[in-house]
């Protein structure tokens, strides 16, 4: 059985794009340019992989798992990467004006600068 073209040209670039996010990881000098590259294209080429792994197999089985995997990360990877950031410029002081507001309720942490 032979793998469709278009399954192996999206895991081609999935593959490709995963390797310069790597690449971007190890390479950048600060931690805001190294989640960036992690998370932008990291996301991209994963869901480029799970896109050619619904090609490669197209059973509705595999199709849902795929599915429910680029969900997930749709709905996590942007959040991570946005709570990263914040703590990455916070820890840094980069930047003054970010509230310092407890994330989850409750009282703020020692660590809070107001």
């Amino acid at each position: 059985m032979m793998m469709p073209a278009l399954a192996v040209v999206l895991l081609s670039l999935g593959s490709l794009l995963l390797v310069i996010a790597a690449w971007g990881v190890f390479s950048l000098p600060d931690a805001l340019s190294r989640q960036h590259a992690a998370t932008k294209a990291g996301t991209l080429a994963a869901a480029l992989l799970c896109l050619g792994a619904m090609a490669a197999f197209p059973e509705s089985a595999w199709i849902v798992r795929l599915g429910v995997i680029l969900l997930f990360l749709a709905a996590t990877l942007p959040v991570s990467s946005h709570m990263l950031a914040r703590a990455a410029v916070r820890e840094a002081e980069l930047d003054r004006t970010i509230p310092t507001l407890p994330l989850v309720g409750g009282e703020r942490s020692t660590n809070d600068r107001r």
